[in-house]
């Protein structure tokens, strides 16, 4: 295994270590400069893609949100509608919240060529009948800054991902969706389950799917530091905050660290190539770059809470996934967090994944995700693992 790692190290040095920033850049389509913005979820530009799977429609477009402030911003996304007439109910619509892709604006997972293929679950999903809207994030595609672990931003750009896609013509959506997430996704789940009825009222959110969710933020970016993808997720982390928040980066992390910084964050991480290659531009945070513990640096310490999800129940049943050799995420945090959320009411079906690390346990979780999602939007009993109470 050093082996086969020292040779893919040495392709991706070879390579400039740079496969990472090989992203296509972002082109007119996602410049809404002198775009009517408008309210959340109007639909700014669609543009057709090349492929769907199994005869369904495919569009990137590009849509309205807001930010923090409740200003209006720009957001990118996919949107898929299933072939065949929609139901006498309109079509239910599911929301897709992708995993870490980094921070830059070319990371947009809607930029990339086989970008339907990393909607975890979609064949299952159109097979339902269900549209399928999936969004960048603010700050992926669109200018703006990034919303990574910005749990109420996430949120809102995966709602209004939903509104614009109501707003395609012939697309004949309902009001009900499902919010389906893994990884920096799951984050954005359950976030989306504590804002979608305060947010938009009109829509009803029939159930929350999360894989690997990160929740207690704090005890995350520790347990992460001390190996090299942990470095990479707490750049991004620390990067994103700084440019939403405006969090004085000089405060966390010491000087010589920040060259490093700034070339991780402008990398895409999309496969191992791309890993590696980001591992290499941050050669000089390995030996670590902190000033000290996070939770104990204003005003770090705050956004940490700020953006770990609450223990309170949403209202609608919950679907988390826990991967048992998840490093990442580990599921013993999950499993605290789960037991919070049963104690105070709500109705979560648990998927133990055995064996399965971080990103497998997402792939693995995608048809049981899907079904869970069907009785949801079918009217059936949730199943519920938290026991009597």
């Amino acid at each position: 295994m050093r082996i086969i790692l020292a040779c893919v190290l040495a392709i991706a040095a070879l390579l400039g270590a740079s496969t990472s920033k090989a992203q296509p850049a972002p082109g007119p389509f996602y410049d809404a400069g002198g775009l009517s913005l408008g309210p959340p979820g109007t639909l700014l530009r669609l543009e057709p893609l090349e492929w769907a799977p199994g005869g369904a429609s495919a569009f990137r477009m590009l849509y309205s949100s807001t930010d923090l402030n409740g200003r209006a911003i720009p957001v990118s996304g996919l949107v898929v509608i299933p072939p065949g007439p929609a139901a006498a109910a309109g079509r239910d619509i599911v929301a897709w919240a992708h995993g870490t892709v980094g921070v830059a604006r070319h990371c947009a997972p809607s930029l990339l060529r086989g970008a339907l293929d990393r909607i975890l679950g979609l064949p299952d999903l159109l097979a339902q009948g269900v549209i399928v809207a999936a969004t960048d994030y603010p700050g992926l595609g669109a200018a703006g800054p990034p919303a990574y672990l910005v749990g109420s931003n996430e949120a809102r750009a995966v709602i209004d991902s939903v509104r614009a896609a109501r707003n395609v013509q012939g697309a004949q959506a309902s009001s009900r969706f499902a919010v389906w997430g893994h990884s920096q996704g799951g984050h954005a789940a359950l976030f989306t389950g504590q804002l979608a009825a305060s947010y938009a009222p009109e829509l009803t959110l029939t159930g929350i799917a999360a894989s690997e969710p990160p929740t207690e933020l704090g005890r995350l970016l520790r347990d992460i530091y001390a190996t090299a993808i942990g470095k990479l997720i707490l750049a991004d982390t620390l990067w994103s905050w700084s440019q939403v928040y405006g969090a004085p980066l000089a405060n966390a992390i010491l000087p010589q660290a920040e060259p490093a910084m700034e070339a991780a964050v402008a990398g895409c991480s999309e496969g191992i190539l791309d890993d590696i290659g980001l591992l290499l531009d941050m050669r000089p945070l390995r030996e670590g770059f902190l000033r000290e513990d996070l939770t104990a640096i204003p005003p770090w310490d705050g956004l940490i809470a700020r953006n770990s999800p609450s223990n309170a129940s949403p209202g609608v049943p919950l679907f988390i996934v826990r991967g048992t050799a998840d490093r990442i995420v580990r599921p013993d945090v999950t499993s605290a967090f789960i037991g919070r959320l049963c104690a105070n009411g709500a109705t979560v079906r648990v998927l133990d994944l055995p064996g399965a690390g971080h990103n497998e346990a997402g792939r693995l979780a995608a048809p049981y995700a899907a079904q869970w999602i069907a009785e949801r939007f079918s009217g059936a009993p949730a199943p519920n693992d938290c026991g009597p109470r």
